[in-house]
């Protein structure tokens, strides 16, 4: 069949990224996927294809201009069409700011969390233009609603995330085409090992309130049936963002006396 929509995953090698891959796939849609590790890739379109369904995986670095664009063509002249697309490729480097890496830790994120996702929906916009309809989905964080201790870098690509996604969504809903934003809390995947977090106290988020990659792609096909500005996920964690909302002072202090403190030692 060739009316069956049309998914682009960038970051789909794991985590949230193949497990949206596999859901959509499974829902019928066709899935390309997107991220630096091919091999990964093959093995899950091999793995959607052997359930019924239809994916093409495509080597692409979000950092490099000339891998976005061949991803853009090689799906239209795969499929034709690009029905959703889905900015999930990021990744984070949880540390004191005098410890980030320049290059590697500081600049990467940006590149990454924030260009890579600009420069993909830019590249797909106008073909989701010319046919008046499509769906831009990205992956944020709770970060980038609820800035803590360690998250500098990476809060301020999420933040960003968020603003160019409200700015997006009224220019392009004009022609038909929807932007929505998810700011999913700890997901369990392969994010904490990159992200190279230590832990003096060792701090982490209640098991109750964490996530698993399959959450979030439950959550990814929820927007998709019903487009929405924003969802957050878990819903409890809405009480913090009210609280730091309302409450900064007092955030900025339970964090400062409950975190940052004990971790610096003071």
């Amino acid at each position: 069949m060739t009316n069956l929509p049309v998914m682009v995953v960038s970051g789909a090698s794991s985590g949230i990224g193949a497990a949206t891959a596999r859901l959509f796939g499974q829902e019928g849609y066709r899935v390309v996927l997107a991220a630096r590790r091919f091999e990964r890739l093959e093995y899950l379109a091999d793995e959607i294809q052997s359930t019924g369904g239809q994916a093409l995986a495509v080597a692409a670095d979000m950092t490099k201009l000339e891998d976005i664009h061949n991803l853009v063509e090689t799906c239209l002249e795969h499929y034709g069409q690009i029905d959703v697309l889905l900015n999930n490729a990021g990744f984070g480097r949880l540390d004191w700011l005098e410890n980030l890496d320049a290059l590697k830790d500081i600049e990467a994120q940006i590149r990454v969390n924030l260009l890579g996702v600009v420069q993909l929906t830019r590249a797909v916009l106008p073909h989701m233009i010319e046919r008046r309809s499509g769906h831009i989905i990205n992956m944020a964080s709770l970060a980038g609603l609820v800035a803590t201790p360690t998250y500098t870098v990476y809060a301020a690509s999420k933040f960003a995330i968020r603003g160019f996604s409200d700015a997006l969504r009224r220019e392009v809903g004009v022609w038909g085409i929807h932007v929505s934003v998810i700011y999913p809390g700890s997901v369990e995947t392969e994010f904490t090992e990159h992200a190279r977090i230590k832990r003096k106290t060792g701090t982490i988020t209640p098991k109750a309130l964490r996530l698993q990659a399959q959450d979030v792609a439950q959550a990814v096909l929820r927007v998709s049936r019903h487009p929405r500005r924003a969802l957050i996920i878990p819903w409890p964690m809405k009480i913090g963002i009210l609280m730091n909302n309302l409450f900064p002072g007092i955030t900025d202090w339970v964090m400062e006396q409950r975190f940052t403190k004990p971790e610096r030692g003071l």
